[in-house]
């Protein structure tokens, strides 16, 4: 949930549209499947998800997820499990829970 402003997807512009293209890198395991958990608290409701709080600023939406969806690829050396366990580390560290 964010505590800032956000722009609802209902509210778009082309701009914020072209940095979620992001999404297209991400490694197919990581689909569009919602988390129960998450659901509700990530609503436009409750201030959308994590990705939400950066629709203020779509350029940087765009290249720090598409550095993360990089980070995260299968063609790298490390095993998906590897990847998930730093992800788990550093969010830890950041006292982040997604």
């Amino acid at each position: 949930m964010t505590w800032i402003k956000t722009i609802p997807v209902r509210e778009w512009d082309e701009k914020i549209r072209e940095a979620f293209q992001w999404r297209k890198k991400m490694p197919r395991e990581y689909g569009t499947t919602a988390i129960p958990s998450l659901t509700e608290l990530a609503s436009p409701e409750n201030g959308g998800g994590i990705t939400d709080s950066h629709t203020l600023l779509p350029e940087t939406l765009y290249h720090a997820f598409s550095t993360h969806a990089s980070l995260m690829s299968p063609e790298l050396p490390l095993r998906r499990d590897q990847h998930e366990m730093i992800a788990t580390v550093v969010s830890t560290a950041n006292h982040c829970f997604y």
